[in-house]
């Protein structure tokens, strides 16, 4: 639903910008693709002197392997740790530091893998590594990029890695445009991916913190490898402990070598620039990388579902709920449905549920809606809810399923599809104002297949009808379609 929700707000913003009122969202985007295949979107608006600039990549956790869960989040921590010149002292004397160390780490790993062990030799392993990360120290710039960039007027310097694409952001004064270029185009030809052992220790305190500790991560990690059984949907982003415990600097390598290249990456700026000098700009830096081969599909099919799926988890916290249905991604034709029936049965004070469950029968203190994991392949309609002290889970899942009938059997005013509508519009109109949010969208359009789906969503939106609706929860919305998790205490079971 937030990936539709910036769709008509950016549509809107052309519209009403008085340098670009005139102007169709084709006539405003400007696509080229570079000699290398990198894909440039470039959006020209010129209401203050600065650039929001995107890269994305048509991979994530979604193209990971059993070998490599993990990989991709795993590599964003990495590509924070410097270059040959950037982050670094002496790159000579450091890259000698480096084999020495990555040599030591995998001996551990391979050796603490073994059933016969010896935990002594394990030790002196350790040790031996934590003494060259201590002298590795002194030859390494911490956080060089933040540090660049902050003292250039740069704000947000950020990545996020999901399930179909990986992202790196920075919002900065549109005069250190081509700083962006020769950082980020060096981040790309000349990585490093120092402390790699130090990083790998974060992400796993970050997954117990996330997922293990936390009642919120470990419901949302438990649906997902329920309501999933064959596709790679059904593994976390951060990967399973076993996996971050195995990742080393040659999987790390390997993977950003075939996939974070020209081919699958979409980089969008959106700001206060000439398209045609700031093009040439980006071409002379980022066109130099060698193209690589596009990121392969995803052939694993989820079987449907044949039957309900539920999972109860102990867990030390108050009652939470979650129901999740299984549905079409973007563009079919249903998806557009789903997203005018969210709206009407899951969002904000005047949505059915809410009203229901909130304030009429106040069994829950709030509900909520949303689709994950992904949006490339099939994915989920997810409801989420906490109940109030001292009431049963079951008879909130009573009281959601007379709602889900309703939408079944009851048509829906035109009223109440305008109102719905228009509610889509106006949390678009609130949501998104700035550069940073218009190069996300695109970005983030583009990297699932093209950024012109947004270009007749609005009409789509308005030829959904009630019989639509009725139909959609009809095929959709079935016990044998739906997963169901639990949290409990465990006295309460």
């Amino acid at each position: 639903m937030q990936h539709k929700v910036i769709t008509i707000l950016f549509i809107f913003s052309l519209i009403i910008s008085t340098s670009v009122y005139s102007q169709t969202l084709v006539d405003k985007v400007h696509e080229h693709q570079l000699a290398n295949g990198a894909t440039v979107l470039l959006v020209e608006r010129h209401d203050s002197p600065t650039v929001a600039a995107y890269i994305s990549f048509k991979v994530g956790g979604v193209n990971e392997t059993s070998q490599e869960r993990g990989v991709a989040h795993l590599l964003e921590h990495m590509l924070f740790k410097g270059t040959k010149t950037l982050g670094t002292k002496n790159y000579a004397a450091e890259e000698k530091m480096l084999e020495k160390i990555n040599t030591v780490g995998q001996q551990i790993d391979f050796t603490k893998n073994q059933a016969n062990a010896d935990p002594e030799e394990l030790q002196q392993l350790r040790d031996q590594l934590s003494v060259l990360q201590t002298e590795h120290r002194e030859l390494v710039v911490k956080n060089e990029f933040s540090k660049i960039y902050a003292e250039n007027g740069g704000v947000g310097f950020n990545a996020y890695t999901g399930k179909d694409s990986t992202t790196y952001l920075i919002n900065l004064p549109a005069n250190k445009l081509e700083l962006w270029a020769a950082i980020e185009s060096d981040r790309l030809e000349n990585a490093v991916f120092r402390e790699f052992y130090t990083e790998r220790d974060v992400v796993h305190e970050e997954r117990r913190r996330s997922y293990e500790s936390s009642p919120d991560g470990l419901m949302y990690e438990t649906l997902l490898a329920t309501a999933y059984k064959v596709h790679p949907y059904r593994n976390p982003v951060i990967g399973w402990y076993s996996d971050i415990d195995n990742l080393n600097p040659d999987k790390i390598r390997n993977f950003f070598d075939k996939y974070y290249t020209p081919v699958n990456m979409v980089i969008t700026l959106v700001g206060d620039f000439d398209s045609e000098a700031t093009l040439q700009m980006v071409d002379r830096y980022f066109g130099r990388l060698k193209p690589g081969v596009p990121v392969p599909p995803v052939v694993d099919i989820e079987p449907e579902q044949k039957g309900e799926r539920r999972v109860t988890i102990d867990f030390d916290a108050e009652q939470q709920l979650m129901i999740a249905y299984h549905k079409p991604s973007m563009p079919h034709r249903d998806d557009y449905i789903f997203d005018l029936l969210m709206q009407i049965l899951c969002e904000g004070r005047t949505s059915r549920l809410y009203k229901s469950l909130v304030v009429e029968k106040q069994l829950v203190t709030d509900v909520g809606v949303f689709t994950a994991p992904g949006s490339r392949y099939g994915n989920l309609m997810i409801l989420s809810m906490t109940p109030r002290f001292s009431c049963s889970c079951t008879d909130i899942e009573d009281a959601v399923y007379v709602e889900l009938d309703r939408l079944k059997s009851e048509p829906l005013s035109a009223e109440e599809l305008s109102i719905a509508r228009k509610q889509i519009m106006t949390s678009i109109l609130r949501g998104l104002k700035g550069n940073s949010g218009l190069a996300r969208m695109l970005s983030s359009y583009q990297t699932l297949g093209d950024w012109r789906y947004l270009v007749d969503y609005e009409e789509q939106l308005n030829s959904v009808t009630a019989a639509d609706i009725m139909d959609v929860a009809n095929r959709y919305l079935r016990a044998d379609n739906r997963t169901v998790v639990t949290l409990i205490r465990g006295e309460e079971i």
